[in-house]
Parts: C-alpha cells; structure tokens; sequence
C-alpha cells in the first residue's frame, strides 16, 4: 500500500511540474525553472524511486518509519519547491520558506537511508527484483 501510494502521487507531482514547464515555455517566462526542477527532481524522481524501494522490499515499507517518511517526503516534495517559487516570485524576503522545505526534504532522506540501511532487501526480495 505504502509502495503503491508514493507511485501515485509521484505521477500526480511529474504530470504537474510537467504542466509548469509547458506554461512558463508558453509564457516565455522561466522565472519558476528551479522550482519545476526541484519539483520533478523531488516529487517524481525521488517519490518514485522510494516507490520502487518499498515495492522490492515490503518488508521495510510494512514499518512506522517508512510510513513516516513518506509522509515526510511528500511533504517535503511540495513544500521546497513551492518555497523557491514564492522566493523566485515575491522576493528574497521570504527565503524562509525554502529554507524550511530544505529541511523537511533532508530529514525524509535521512530516514529513507536509515531504512535502506537497516532494511536493505532480503535474499529472495533481491532475486524477485
């Protein structure tokens, strides 16, 4: 469930920072370039991949940090872009906002590589992956 989840939203954030991209080449403005990067960056490639980890590994994926860490991730996904957004928009006054979405982003790693580590994948999950 936790696997199939983070798929889903991960398709969900690509098919949006897929649309900001077509709308900013549209608008000839790419002011919000770094943060349909970091969006496509976070929200697709590194919700997918974590996706595809929990998939191999269920085991790991069946844990109360895993589940915490998606939560994390996701929100970490969409807060820092949104963040370099507002920043790229109104102003560096409010580089606050990355800031905080940075942060969120490297605590969800950081769990997600306490998981990988302490998890890993067993012997007949590396064979069926």
């Amino acid at each position: 469930m936790l696997a199939r989840n983070l798929l889903r939203v991960s398709v969900v954030l690509i098919l949006i920072g897929m649309a900001a991209g077509i709308g900013m080449g549209v608008a000839q403005d790419f002011r919000l370039a770094p943060a349909h990067a970091h969006l496509n960056l976070l929200g697709f490639v590194a919700l997918f991949l974590a996706g595809l980890y929990y998939n191999a590994a269920p085991h790991a994926a069946a844990t109360t940090v895993a589940t915490i860490h998606a939560w994390i991730a996701v929100i970490g996904a969409i807060v820092f872009p949104i963040g370099i957004g507002v920043v790229a928009i109104k102003g560096e006054q409010f580089v606050v906002l990355p800031i905080v979405g940075s942060l969120i982003v490297f605590v969800g790693m950081a769990l997600f590589a306490w998981i990988v580590f302490r998890n890993g994948l067993s012997k007949a999950e590396a064979q069926r992956a």
